[in-house]
């Protein structure tokens, strides 16, 4: 069976001497793992560069029933990056963002409005000059509409708590100890107010963003199973820490 398919990496580890894993989310089929052989030869044409995280990839697939492995017939950018390999804060954004799907996108339900999402969310990044020091968390909340996770703001006061394990907003505090106060549900509202192309208008300092982003991660972590501490993670807070 052979698969037409555009993919995001998200994940690339060794398998042998001669082969590597490359673990996707793609267009046509949600979540899949792909064997590839990578040759050190200067004379290949299948480079591992191809594969940095959330390389948008054109990818020829094929698959038998004996492996859950899909095969590399033929690669080639989809997209090609001017500017996120080479500028530090947005490759960090890529090697976070690429890892957090790895983990918080694991099934193989083909959800194509995701795959769209992702596409253009990585292009936009690439693409912008300045003002995207908001992205990672735009980019975070807005995920959780494609995972079923989206909180609810329409009933929403001022002064009102976020409740953190049901994902929306109250008038009294939770009977649990998941919930957010009213100065930091705040951040929340605010979030959801945001796109990619308003973010820039919204203005939170480097401690906000780091204290956001540990929010949101641990918002993941409670309705994820199993969803890891990121290595990633102190990497990105060390950037929007003062």
């Amino acid at each position: 069976m052979d698969i037409k398919t555009d993919g995001i990496v998200l994940r690339i580890i060794k398998y042998n001497d001669r082969s590597h894993i490359v673990d996707l989310y793609s267009q046509e089929l949600g979540r899949c793992a792909v064997l590839v052989n990578i040759s050190k030869s200067t004379k290949s044409k299948l480079k591992s560069n191809l594969f940095q995280p959330l390389s948008i990839l054109d990818l020829n697939l094929s698959k038998t029933n004996k492996s859950s492995l899909y095969r590399l017939k033929d690669v080639k950018l989809s997209y090609t990056f001017q500017s996120i390999p080479f500028h530090p804060v947005k490759s960090a954004l890529a090697f976070y963002i690429a890892e957090f799907l790895y983990y918080a996108v694991r099934d193989e339900n083909i959800n194509k409005p995701l795959f769209d999402y992702l596409d253009h969310s990585m292009r936009w990044l690439d693409s912008c000059e300045v003002g995207y020091a908001n992205f990672h968390l735009v980019f975070l909340i807005r995920l959780s509409r494609f995972l079923g996770l989206y909180p609810n703001y329409s009933d929403y006061h001022r002064g009102d708590y976020f409740d953190l394990l049901n994902a929306c907003f109250c008038s009294s505090q939770p009977l649990h100890p998941r919930f957010l106060k009213g100065d930091e549900s705040v951040f929340i509202l605010k979030l959801m107010r945001m796109n990619y192309d308003s973010m820039h208008l919204f203005k939170f300092s480097r401690h906000d963003r780091a204290r956001i982003l540990h929010i949101l991660n641990d918002f993941y972590k409670i309705h994820i199973p199993n969803f890891p501490d990121l290595k990633s993670l102190d990497v990105l807070k060390e950037l929007f820490e003062d």
